[in-house]
């Protein structure tokens, strides 16, 4: 197991991505004994940033890895070695950007009026990636939907009065803080003793044994997935990956973003309910009652009140595995506020951060997606490490992630020294990388997963497909 290098004089010094693979195995409960059997290659820097991206992506991924691997083993199979490349776990954290559709990238991910704006007292970040969130941008600037006119708007807002009148508004912004105002936050405050997932035992049921051996560790396993965007649905193509059963429920009136399906559909069939229907809800309630994860990651409460609770859920399955995605966390002022990865990456003084690593003025995004592909990973992790408490001691559990706490999470990891000076890989970099197959829309060219199993190889045994092209029903 590489977990430790050579340093000077004949000393050894830590992996960073070790420790933090052992510190998120150890909170999750499962057997120390199983990191024995992992190998991390690699070291930050791996993309532009002054962050340990590269630690936050092998170290998450490896989490998952090294759980599916465990599960095998308590399945009947020989325990296997997980093998975690820090560059492909890097690559694999920005899969949308290098998704190709018969060999021409995907349609633009973002909308022309999201980004970061200036303000009379700082600066702010929209999320107007959803038509309704667009809508709702304009209706509270009163201005013309371009660039420009909501530039000059947002001029005469100070940056935390346009936050609020977006929360207020059901709709979604962030006003750019530096670490410091943050951690002061009400909801900073609330965050900073939360992990970066819980796992918490939510009602009795009796162990609930683990599938014969099969051919792969998670077969046999089912998963409900209803997310969008990227952190749950990357959540579902992992467990998919290790051989679950994944359906995925969406609906037809609800928007998505297309190249997002595509990179993170595969390994799941996909089917419509719309479950402002009370027959669709009892489909749903069906369907619930028959799997082993319930994976959630829309607005806090929005699934809830259709009656799909946690607490629901394992009341209708003894012995359930409910996953909830949030963006701020369950508890504190903001536990209820709606968010996305570049959203909160500016609220939490990550954006200021980043910028102050590269010598800049203006807030600047981390090079992918961190907080949501980390969290999508801490989702799967948890998922497993439940199924694995589950078969030994019973009960119904509730893995809660947070993406303001995976923020929290990357800051613990460190900075790295000469980030800003790494290259950024471009499509020709990372060629030993890809894969192409084929899908329900053409030709993909797609990351493989960066997670390596020597016996049972992480594969997506279904293509990716148009939302809505199979029953509600388990296969």
């Amino acid at each position: 197991m590489a977990e430790e290098t050579s340093g000077q004089h004949g000393q050894r010094r830590r992996k960073p991505g070790m420790d933090a693979l052992r510190a998120l195995w150890s909170a999750a409960g499962l057997p120390e004994a199983a990191l024995r059997h992992v190998t991390l290659s690699g070291a930050d820097p791996v993309l532009p940033s002054g962050f340990a991206v590269g630690t936050a992506a092998q170290a998450s991924i490896a989490a998952c890895t090294l759980a599916a691997a465990h599960i095998h083993a308590a399945r009947g199979g020989p325990m296997q070695h997980a093998s975690i490349d820090m560059r492909h776990a890097a690559v694999e954290f920005r899969s949308e950007r290098h998704l190709r559709v018969d060999g021409a990238p995907a349609s633009e991910l973002w909308d022309p009026l999201a980004g970061l704006y200036p303000c009379a007292d700082g600066f702010v970040r929209l999320h107007t990636n959803f038509p309704h969130h667009r809508a709702g941008v304009l209706h509270i600037l009163g201005c013309e939907s371009t660039r420009d006119a909501v530039a000059r708007t947002l001029l005469d807002w100070g940056a935390g009065a346009f936050e609020t009148a977006a929360a207020e508004a059901g709709i979604v912004g962030a006003a750019a803080r530096r670490f410091d105002a943050w951690d002061a936050h009400p909801q900073g405050i609330a965050l900073a003793p939360q992990p970066p997932f819980t796992l918490e035992r939510i009602g009795d049921a009796p162990p609930t044994p683990l599938p014969p051996l099969d051919s792969r560790p998670l077969a046999g396993l089912r998963v409900l997935d209803l997310t969008r965007v990227i952190a749950g649905p990357v959540a579902a193509r992992t467990l998919a990956a290790h051989g679950a059963e994944v359906l995925h429920i969406a609906a037809p009136h609800l928007p998505s973003m297309g190249p997002l399906v595509l990179d993170t559909g595969r390994g799941k069939r996909s089917a419509f309910l719309d479950l402002r229907d009370a027959d669709a809800r009892a489909r749903l309630e069906g369907l619930a009652r028959g799997t082993d994860i319930f994976l959630q990651g829309y607005r806090p409460g929005g699934i809830a009140a259709l009656g799909f609770a946690p607490e629901r859920l394992a009341s209708l399955r003894p012995g359930i595995i409910a996953l909830s995605l949030s963006a701020y966390g369950h508890l504190g002022p903001w536990s209820q506020r709606r968010g996305f990865d570049s959203l909160t990456q500016t609220a939490t003084g990550i954006n200021w951060r980043e910028a102050e690593c590269f010598g800049e003025a203006v807030p600047r995004a981390l090079p992918c997606q961190v907080l949501d592909h980390a969290s999508g990973y801490f989702l799967a992790f948890g998922a497993m490490a439940a199924l694995a408490r589950r078969a030994e001691e019973g009960g119904s559990w509730l893995v809660r992630v947070s993406l303001a706490a995976t923020g929290r999470w990357l800051r613990s990891l460190g900075e790295v020294p000469g980030g800003p000076a790494a290259p950024d890989p471009k499509q020709a970099d990372i060629a030993d990388l890809l894969y192409d197959s084929d899908s329900g829309f053409r030709r993909l060219t797609t990351i493989r997963h960066a997670g390596i199993l020597d016996a049972t190889p992480a594969h997506w045994a279904l293509p990716s497909m148009p939302l809505g092209s199979h029953p509600a029903a388990w296969a």
